[in-house]
């Protein structure tokens, strides 16, 4: 599948995995996308924790409650550090961002779903549960959860506004 593909087809999956496994290959493939995108001054303020144990993906599942986080065979737990620079500023979000597209965009291209779970993870301490489940270091955050795997149902992309309404061209 060419990126332009991907791009099309990527869509946000909240239902039921099969029972298919993730090759560890592709896990790999999937996650090394994430750590190639773009970040501020290169800080790669990103890292990942990649969940296959069944009791800790359980775990996660009571913390985290829907059917894509309990039935995924693979659970990706993104992890961020903010680093303010020499100027002022700080790329958190927008090195967390860009991994996690890449990501998606990855999994989508090999066939898989997945969804960027971020505003329910940071409800009622969720976050705090997930790291301290996982052992994150003190200084870094739980971001995300992204559950990877073969989608029990095909979904599809949710309709986009019409390129005209959201773009405007300045000639």
């Amino acid at each position: 599948m060419d990126y332009f593909e991907a791009v099309e087809l990527r869509h946000s999956y909240r239902g039921n995995y099969t029972d298919a496994p993730v090759p560890d290959e592709d896990i790999i493939k999937i996650v090394d996308a994430g750590l190639r995108a773009p970040s501020g001054c290169n800080r790669q303020t990103t890292d990942f924790i990649i969940v296959t144990n069944a009791d800790l993906r359980a775990k996660l599942a009571n913390i985290l409650v829907c059917d894509a986080v309990r039935t995924a065979p693979v659970l990706i737990v993104g992890i961020t550090e903010k680093i303010t620079f020499d100027f002022g500023i700080d790329c958190e979000i927008e090195d967390y961002s860009a991994a996690v597209e890449n990501i998606l965009l990855a999994a989508t291209a090999m066939g898989y779903a997945s969804c960027w779970f971020d505003g329910t993870t940071r409800l009622d301490g969720r976050d705090d549960a997930m790291a301290e489940l996982l052992g994150v270091a003190p200084g870094k955050r739980v971001r995300t959860l992204l559950p990877i795997g073969i989608p029990a149902v095909k979904g599809t992309q949710a309709p986009r506004k019409p390129f005209d309404e959201r773009v405007e061209w300045k000639r």
